[in-house]
């Protein structure tokens, strides 16, 4: 079910990963999954999001809903790993070391992400 997941939104984020790292899906064996199929796919989407290379990581799984940040929605944990990369790219959309060979995914499809989310680059 999560390769399902993983390619589900491989397509839908543009991103390409080459494996999933097995202390993740190890960890995903033990938990007791108080929710259901809908929980799973939520913690393979926000993996996907939170990627930046070709190995999939997942948050902790014992983490309760009360201990995660804040932001609860998907566009603001995009948002804020958007900004996060970009800046760390020094505001580089394209080319070698740009925010889109960073996160693994078109220049195209990262323009049009920055431009739904409202992200301009600040002025100096």
């Amino acid at each position: 079910m999560v390769s399902a997941f993983v390619k589900q939104y491989e397509k839908k984020l543009g991103k390409r990963i080459d494996r999933i790292a097995r202390k993740s899906m190890d960890a995903l064996q033990r938990y007791a999954w108080p929710g259901n199929a809908r929980e799973l796919r939520n913690i393979v989407e926000h993996a996907m999001i939170t990627n930046t290379n070709g190995k999939l990581r997942f948050r902790p799984l014992d983490q309760a809903a009360g201990d995660l940040p804040a932001m609860t929605s998907l566009e603001d944990v995009e948002r804020t790993h958007l900004l996060n990369v970009l800046s760390k790219a020094g505001w580089r959309v394209a080319g070698k070391g740009g925010a889109a060979d960073i996160l693994g995914i078109k220049r195209t499809t990262l323009l049009s992400k920055l431009k739904k989310l409202g992200i301009k680059r600040p002025t100096p």
